[in-house]
């Protein structure tokens, strides 16, 4: 039931309502209603006969049926609209059932709305539109309501009425003569109608209740809106109470701990929270934090102890002093001095990477010698796979240190690295000092790793944060937006990992010293695989060097045809697959000692992954062999070119980016102005259009270091001359033909050697770097060194 009851319903429904009494049958009064009535449409309300409503019209066609009707005399229709949304309803948009009314009362209000006060009195159906200027007149039916009232219809009614009383006396806004009038209605009908106008259900309900003639199936829909009214009420009434008890008890606590503070305070004892107070000065004063950040402490020490504990700001306050007292302040571990130990130790866990263990060392001997001395910022840059993460690792066992690694992979807000102001709801500092507070160490390895996969959106940018953590200059001043007090991180050892530096940006790059950990070679990898790999892999699979020998054949085998990484990740997979095997076979009764060739591996692994593909693809004019650095190591890189009749145009594909566009725009240049140079005759270039293809298609490539090749591709298609197989070549081209330097040139020649390449040309002003090259690697190749563009030619293809 409805707690918005009218009072004007209250007030005038009794006399509506009298007329419609009767003795045992309904025999409803007699209305003089006119066959045709103008229609009132209304939205949002369905009027009951025997109901008092107001109602507010604002359409122009309903102030004008109002005005050619009379207050008192005039009878009008009152019908529902299906969709309140319709402004201009035609008859389609009413319902067919509507309820007659008299107009009791009239009031026009300002910007042409008027306020109507009618009186609901029968029930008729729409039988034809007579007209629809300047307002809807339909020509309508009464409907009258016969119901014989049995034993078992009044037992019904006096249900619902004992159900609505309960409702009222729910309900705190519904009137005391709510009750009253209900208990002086007697007939079904009237009872029906008075519940149905003021229950809680939807229009379309009220509706189905209008049409509804047979007064004991309205009463019986009433008794279940009823019964889940009233089930709503009792609920919301009980959770009313619960809640005015436990404040009540609330108020109970406070007054009784007051009282026991009181006595506490007369005996000389303290409470829990002058315990806790104590506790945390305590711990203020053990943390031996600067100066300034104790007394910062200790002012909010004494604000806790002012602020009641039932205060948001008590658990705020109270979380605040737990991360003060609880970050290393002072807390620092010892630096191992011994530099032969440490390189010891950095030998055993790694093989090779000595640039690495040199630069390690030589941090240890500046710290023997100068104690004060400041930490670097050391970034590692390489392939996934080649031991970025574990060298960290290392280095902190060699230095006696506590290691801490967090993934900045993803990362995009700001806050993950400064933290949040303690105004927001739950906030922490970031993730420096919670790595740090976990540690308990204020000098550790802090290893960032994945660096060049930092995310940037609108809640700010995190490497931008990383700015003042990664300058040795600013990061003895680290002020965490939560604990907004400066934290010295100068003895902190940061070590950044990335697996390329394009991503990383300019001024982050300048804040650290970048080392580049290259792919290992083939015997690089097999040294690892004998030394780490193979003993770890069967500690973890539960094998013994009794129980299991893998060859040297077969772990040169499984790297170059099983594995095509820089790395060795893969390599260990497929050894822990063998070690996996041979377990199986353990553990259903085999108890031979096994030993693992070259022949064991198709059975074990499968059919070899990767075949050298390079003397196939080099077979026809117009194929060259270029090599590509990419975040994953050095990789062969083919260049396809190809002719066909045109307008002279370059067509470009392979997901190839701008810089790798411009680089073969550039080559076709060239070879167009060097046409008769090169032999070849310059109207080609006007009758056909040439395509330039770098498979594969679904991987994206760029960068400027493909030039010579796409020139030699080119070249090689247009004077008919196939490029020498055993030829790859590398280097950025100008407009002019200079070949200028690239990078990852380790990565690229390691490729070159695993592709069976046997000459590479590469740029003159890379020969320099060639001291970074391993000598494995460079066994049993040749380097050909040019300057110019044309000079690649003497070398790539076939005489």
């Amino acid at each position: 039931m409805s707690e918005k009851l009218r009072l004007v319903d209250i007030i005038n429904v009794e006399s509506a309502f009298e007329d419609r009494q009767t003795d045992s049958a309904e025999k409803p009064k007699e209305l003089d209603l006119p066959e045709v009535i103008g229609i009132l449409p209304i939205r949002n309300a369905v009027v009951f006969p025997g109901t008092v409503t107001p109602l507010a019209v604002g359409r122009e066609k309903s102030r004008k049926l109002l005005e050619d009707s009379k207050t008192g005399d005039s009878v009008i229709g009152l019908v529902t609209q299906k969709s309140p949304n319709i402004e201009n309803p035609t008859i389609n948009d009413l319902y067919k059932i509507g309820t007659a009314s008299s107009i009791l009362k009239v009031v026009k209000l300002p910007q042409s709305t008027v306020n109507v006060i009618v009186h609901g009195l029968i029930r008729f159906r729409i039988l034809k539109v007579v007209s629809t200027e300047p307002y809807l007149k339909v020509r309508i039916e009464p409907l009258t309501s016969k119901t014989r009232v049995t034993k078992k219809l009044k037992a019904l009614m006096v249900n619902v009425r004992d159900a609505a009383n309960k409702v009222i006396t729910l309900s705190p806004n519904v009137p005391e003569e709510a009750s009253i009038l209900l208990e002086n209605i007697e007939t079904p009908s009237a009872l029906a109608d008075f519940l149905a106008a003021n229950l809680s259900v939807s229009l379309a309900e009220k509706q189905q209740l209008l049409e509804e003639l047979d007064a004991k199936k309205r009463l019986e829909k009433i008794s279940v809106a009823l019964a889940n009214q009233l089930d709503v009420l009792e609920l919301s009434h009980k959770i009313q109470g619960q809640v005015r008890q436990a404040v009540e008890k609330n108020q109970r606590e406070y007054f009784l701990q007051e009282q026991l503070k009181a006595i506490q305070s007369e005996l000389g004892q303290d409470d829990k929270r002058t315990e806790d107070t104590k506790s945390l000065k305590g711990k203020i004063k053990k943390a031996k934090m600067p100066e300034k950040v104790e007394s910062e402490a200790l002012a909010e020490l004494d604000r806790l102890s002012r602020t009641h504990q039932a205060s948001p700001d008590y658990g705020v306050i109270r979380t605040y002093l737990a991360w003060v007292c609880e970050l290393p302040w002072n807390i620092r571990t010892a630096d191992s001095m011994d530099i032969k130990k440490s390189q010891r130790i950095l030998n055993k866990d790694h093989y090779g990477l000595g640039k690495v263990k040199k630069r390690v060392l030589e941090f240890l001997a500046v710290r023997k010698l100068n104690p004060a001395g400041k930490s670097p910022i050391l970034c590692f840059i390489g392939p996934p796979g080649v031991g970025k993460t574990s060298l960290g690792k290392s280095i902190a066992r060699a230095m006696n240190r506590k290691f801490v690694r967090i993934s900045l992979g993803g990362i995009r807000d700001e806050a993950d690295i400064r933290g949040h102001r303690r105004t927001y709801i739950g906030a922490l500092p970031g993730r420096i000092l919670q790595e740090l507070r976990k540690c308990g160490s204020k000098n550790p390895v802090f290893m960032l790793d994945e660096m060049d996969k930092i995310g940037v959106d609108f809640r700010g940018d995190p490497a931008s944060a990383l700015l003042e953590v990664l300058d040795p200059e600013q990061n003895n001043t680290f002020t965490d937006h939560y604990l907004d007090q400066p934290f010295d991180l100068s003895s902190v050892m940061f070590i950044g990992t990335a697996n390329y530096t394009e991503p990383i940006p300019p001024a982050l790059m300048d804040r650290m010293e970048i080392i580049e950990l290259p792919g290992y070679t083939e015997n690089e990898k097999l040294n690892i695989a004998k030394k780490y790999l193979i003993p770890r892999q069967l500690a973890e699979n539960g094998l013994s060097k009794n129980k299991l020998k893998i060859t040297d054949d077969a772990t040169g085998e499984i790297i170059r045809r099983y594995t095509a990484e820089a790395g060795v990740r893969n390599l260990e997979r497929n050894i822990a697959a063998i070690c996996r095997s041979v377990a199986t076979n353990i553990a259903k009764g085999n108890k031979r000692p096994t030993t693992i060739t070259k022949t064991h591996l198709h059975k074990i692994l499968g059919p070899i992954k990767h075949e050298s593909e390079l003397a196939m693809r080099t077979a026809v004019p117009g194929v060259a062999t270029g090599l590509a650095y990419t975040p994953f190591g050095g990789e062969i890189l083919f260049v396809e070119s190809a002719s066909m009749p045109g307008k002279g145009e370059l067509i470009l594909t392979g997901q190839i980016g701008e810089v790798m566009k411009e680089s073969a725009q550039a080559a076709f240049s060239i070879v167009k102005e060097n046409c008769k140079k090169l032999g070849i005759n310059p109207s080609r270039f006007s009758k056909q259009d040439y395509h330039i293809h770098v498979p594969a298609g679904a991987v994206p490539k760029d960068g400027p270091s493909a030039g010579t090749a796409i020139f030699t591709s080119i070249v090689s298609l247009l004077t008919d001359t196939p490029a020498r197989p055993e030829v790859a070549m590398t280097g950025e081209i100008t407009l002019k033909g200079h070949v200028l330097p690239i990078g990852g040139l380790k990565e690229k020649i390691l490729a070159a050697k695993q592709a069976g390449i046997k000459t590479v040309i590469l740029p003159l002003r890379n020969k320099k770097d060639m001291v970074e090259v391993p000598k494995e690697a460079k066994k049993g190749m040749k380097f050909v060194f040019v300057k110019k563009a044309d000079e690649v030619l003497n070398y790539a293809l076939q005489k």
